[in-house]
């Protein structure tokens, strides 16, 4: 998972345990509803992106695409996205139900 506002500097957080997967991205330079977050054939595409903006350096316009592709253990259709207060897009799934293998014993 890299992430291009970044230079590896510990703005990317990923957890993946055997109940959910959680990542944490710095997205401070975009608002929520520039920001798309869509979950297709085992991948999680986000797309950012905003207008020319006027500010202290003249006008800036900023758009990201990136596709990850979602560990196999992830349930799809669960995962969920915000924009923290803090500027770091969440994206959270569970994982699917584990299924054993082993055969049941009868008592």
């Amino acid at each position: 998972w890299d992430w291009p506002l970044q230079t590896k500097d510990g703005f990317v957080k990923v957890h993946n345990d055997t109940e959910k997967f959680e990542v944490h991205l710095d997205a401070s330079h975009f608002i929520p509803n520039e920001i798309r977050v869509k979950v297709v054939d085992g991948h999680i595409d986000i797309h950012a992106e905003h207008k020319s903006k006027t500010g202290p350096l003249g006008d800036v316009a900023r758009s990201l695409s990136r596709s990850y592709k979602l560990p196999e253990d992830v349930n799809e259709g669960a995962v969920k996205s915000w924009l923290s207060p803090r500027g770091y897009l969440v994206i959270t799934a569970d994982k699917k139900p584990h299924v054993s293998n082993r055969p049941r014993l009868s008592l």
